[in-house]
């Protein structure tokens, strides 16, 4: 058993190819997911109550392993008639609509907002990525999130989708498990998400 946490985004995203690839190599290991934020996650595999977890950086707890698995590509994405967004002032309705606030891609979009001090109208909470980009295409407000999350939505001509720049631009996304808790699982896992890559302090 494998007892593995990812954000929404990545198990989405990521981890179908992963999981196909896990159970060509080893057919008999079974995997068990929970979804959450990076910091629930992290305390989770902290307290023993998940093996290894997917999150996005920063991770700075050196009890922690950390190897790099991901880097993601970040964008606005607004209703498919507004205009290029290249800064906060240029969106029409600032709504933003976000997961809660322990999620990183929320607060990346509020420290960009903060960052050319304009003050967002409000912050509606949403509980998936799906309702959030119907809630985009109806024109209710935009969203920050990961280009993968687009490639499997159905409606994504009904969007429109304007690139970041600078620390905005990208996230990159760990694997992470406990040090005095090495397992075998846990390499398998790491061997195909990371490709042996390691993570920079």
């Amino acid at each position: 058993m494998l007892r593995l946490g990812a954000m929404e985004s990545t198990a989405a995203v990521r981890l179908p190819a992963v999981f196909t690839a896990l159970q060509a190599r080893h057919p008999d290991l079974r995997v068990e997911l929970h979804s959450g934020d990076p910091q629930q996650l992290t305390s989770m595999v902290l307290a023993g109550e998940l093996d290894a977890a997917l999150v996005v950086e920063p991770v700075s707890d050196e009890r922690l392993e950390k190897r790099a698995a991901y880097v993601e590509e970040l964008v606005i994405v607004g209703p498919a008639e507004h205009a290029p967004i290249r800064s906060p002032k240029d969106v029409r309705k600032r709504t933003l609509l976000a997961f809660h606030p322990g999620c990183p891609h929320r607060k990346r979009l509020e420290d960009w907002f903060d960052r050319r001090r304009v003050q967002p109208e409000r912050i509606v909470e949403m509980a998936s990525y799906h309702t959030m980009l119907g809630c985009v295409v109806a024109g209710m407000g935009v969203a920050l999130l990961p280009k993968g999350v687009l490639d499997a939505y159905a409606e994504r001509s009904r969007l429109s989708v304007h690139p970041l720049s600078g620390r905005f631009h990208s996230a990159r996304t760990l694997l992470v498990w406990r040090k005095d808790a090495p397992q075998a699982n846990v390499a398998a896992l790491a061997e195909i998400v990371t490709g042996g890559k390691k993570a920079r302090r």
